[in-house]
């Protein structure tokens, strides 16, 4: 390139975005030689924007997008919501390219944490191999603190990727649902699982869930 037209430089969290990594996983690839990186005479490092480009076209010839789909309902009578999600999640997956390597699914609450199918994407995402989970939502994967799945699967070089953007209505119950499974348990804690007032704190939160649904 011409020193008239020099080739621009990018911060390494701007170069992490494009190419689809963490931080963490850019330093490795520096350490060991995989991206090339100028240092400033302040000591800190820019990205090449040919990089990019190298890293970007070497992925799309040599690694295919593996791919896990993942779906989740709150109980059995939503079979038909369940396989709605599959069918629209494979549909996604054949159009964006990607290779499905299994499709897993869990009949079960969002606060539960030992779900069978999303053990398995674990086990999937520690042992790299797979690039990509894709859900409907983000409660499908966890009611909760998504952010930090989303963090530790970046780790591993692996994207969640959210098929569509906010809940829909017909959610509402499951979030009631889950809502009262906590103030349940919350209340078990503070005064015993069997005690009057354990249950007195529960009906009251449900008529207070009551009051709001029929003002909201």
């Amino acid at each position: 390139m011409s020193a008239g037209n020099p080739e621009r430089l990018m911060k390494p969290r701007e170069f992490c975005e494009i190419v689809g990594i963490s931080y963490q996983t850019f330093k490795k690839w520096v350490r060991n030689g995989r991206v090339h990186v100028v240092r400033l005479s302040s000591g800190r490092l820019r990205v090449p924007y040919s990089e990019v480009e190298r890293i970007l076209g070497r992925k799309s010839e040599v690694k295919e997008v593996r791919a896990v789909i993942y779906a989740r309902v709150s109980s059995s009578d939503q079979k038909t919501d369940l396989e709605r999600q599959i069918q629209y999640l494979t549909q996604y997956c054949s159009a964006k390219g990607y290779r499905v390597i299994d499709i897993l699914s869990d009949v079960a609450s969002g606060l539960k944490t030992n779900r069978r199918g999303l053990m398995k994407l674990f086990n999937y995402v520690v042992n790299n191999k797979i690039d990509v989970v894709v859900i409907t939502y983000k409660d499908r994967l966890t009611r909760f603190s998504f952010e930090y799945l989303d963090y530790f699967f970046k780790q591993y070089g692996v994207k969640i990727e959210v098929v569509y953007g906010e809940e829909p209505k017909d959610a509402y119950q499951e979030l009631i649902e889950d809502l009262l499974a906590i103030v349940t348990s919350f209340a078990g804690k503070l005064y015993g699982m069997r005690g009057h007032k354990k249950k007195k704190l529960v009906e009251e939160f449900k008529k207070l869930l009551e009051e709001v649904e029929k003002n909201g």
